[in-house]
């Protein structure tokens, strides 16, 4: 199992996630937003920062994270490419993002605006979690 899955889509793009745990979804779906955004091979740096999220419920959890993620790399002109839950609880997420400040726009494959809550489900399976998440392009 990969972490995750592009899902080909017309107006949108969208992205099946994968993870054995909550934590590691969470992981998982920031990494693939970024992945789909830009090219994330190479990359190093030590600028991280620390990210929280809460909501009511975990679908709406996984939006306002990945939409947190999403302002902070774009406040710090930073790509993000690795994620680091530190805890998480039904409705509060905290998280560390690590990324590599970018001076141009060369490795950007495509501009995500943000994660949308229309078509963005949560579901146990027997390998774990599954999340399929829809970004606004």
């Amino acid at each position: 199992m990969g972490k995750y899955k592009q899902i080909s889509r017309t107006e949108d793009v969208a992205a099946l996630i994968h993870g054995y745990t909550e934590s590691e979804l969470f992981e998982n779906a920031a990494y693939a937003m970024f992945d789909l955004m830009a090219d994330l091979k190479g990359l190093t740096g030590t600028n991280a920062e620390r990210i929280e999220a809460d909501a009511s419920d975990m679908e709406s959890l996984m939006i306002v994270w990945l939409n947190e993620v999403l302002y902070a790399a774009y406040r710090r002109s930073v790509l993000f490419f690795e994620f680091k839950v530190l805890s998480l609880d039904k409705n509060k997420l905290l998280a560390e993002a690590k990324g590599q400040k970018i001076e141009d726009d060369d490795r950007i494959k495509l501009g995500i605006k943000a994660a949308e809550r229309y078509g963005t489900g949560i579901k146990k399976t027997v390998m774990g979690y599954e999340a399929a998440v829809v970004f606004d392009v």
